[in-house]
């Protein structure tokens, strides 16, 4: 499965298009984590907790795109947008969310 944030696959053409696919994962963080990363941003360290968690998120979501337009039949997902979110000051949420075009190619 060809998943890009172009419109098109270069040296394919597409044969029809198939719908928008989505994919959402939305993730906690751990308060000690969270306490952990915000000692590194003050020293000037990476946040690495906050970065596996990203990591791990934009994962699951572009599986979930994978497997919506796997189930459409498509070969590829054409014009994919990342986006993130941080949900609530209190509770620490991530959520990034995937859209792009599902097509069968030629």
């Amino acid at each position: 499965m060809i998943l890009t944030t172009t419109p098109n696959v270069e040296g394919r053409s597409i044969t029809a298009y198939l719908g928008i696919v989505t994919g959402e994962a939305i993730m906690g963080a751990n308060l000690f984590r969270d306490l952990f990363a915000g000692i590194r941003d003050i020293v000037g360290g990476r946040a690495a907790a906050y970065e596996k968690e990203l990591r791990k998120a934009r994962e699951t979501a572009l599986e979930e795109i994978r497997a919506a337009a796997l189930s459409l039949g498509a070969d590829a997902v054409v014009g994919v947008d990342i986006d993130y979110e941080v949900l609530g000051q209190k509770n620490g949420m991530l959520m990034v969310s995937v859209s792009g075009t599902a097509v069968r190619l030629g």
